[in-house]
């Protein structure tokens, strides 16, 4: 928590208190549903949750937002956006659902209000948003083709709607086609850690 707290150092009591109750939660819960990797779920707030807020870092989602998070996982990078953001609405999509099963649990068990969670293909999702948001779940124009569908023409943010994502490594081939109006962040710009150095965030407006 104190690595999280360093880079957001104006959280409310109630979010600090809900991103303390992770550890334990995840920790449980991976006992019984191996959402994370066994020997990685020590490194839960810096590999995870502030790999997460990473996004966090690159726009300020305002109240009445609306955000697909694409193959959540145990919920990454959904729930530790829902506690930053408490006023923007998340629905969190996955095609396994043990998966779903616990970042819907680990939600309801810390008081998320503004989470949903969804066992299913996004291919099947129809709702439109404002963002998408996902985490090295694909190659960007796969993610593209499945998700512009979802991608809706309400404008609310300082950023236009689109696709936010959490790359790793070399992405130069994948982006190659958006180059005239993707946006990349590395994460070693924001976050001083080792483990940030070759991570970014990628946005790519969907017009």
């Amino acid at each position: 928590m104190d690595t999280i707290k360093k880079y957001f150092p104006n959280l409310t009591e109630k979010q600090i208190e809900q991103y303390t109750a992770l550890y334990d939660l995840y920790y449980d819960w991976n006992n019984k549903i191996n959402v994370i990797s066994r020997k990685d779920i020590e490194n839960l707030y810096l590999h995870h949750v502030l790999h997460s807020l990473a996004i966090a870092k690159t726009i300020t989602f305002r109240p009445g937002t609306t955000i697909m998070d694409m193959g959540c996982g145990g919920g990454f990078p959904g729930i530790p956006l829902a506690i930053m953001f408490p006023e923007t609405k998340f629905h969190l999509v996955d095609s396994i659902g043990k998966k779903v099963r616990v970042a819907s649990e680990i939600a309801s068990a810390i008081g998320l209000k503004n989470v949903t969670a969804t066992h299913s293909r996004a291919q099947e999702i129809k709702e439109k948003y404002n963002f998408v948001v996902s985490r090295a779940v694909m190659q960007l124009p796969e993610l593209v083709k499945i998700c512009r569908k979802n991608i809706g023409k309400e404008q609310l943010n300082a950023l236009p709607n689109g696709i936010i994502c959490l790359k790793g490594g070399n992405i130069q081939a994948e982006v190659q086609q958006y180059k005239n109006i993707i946006e990349i962040m590395p994460l070693e710009n924001i976050f001083e850690e080792e483990f940030f150095k070759d991570k970014k965030v990628v946005y790519l407006p969907i017009g």
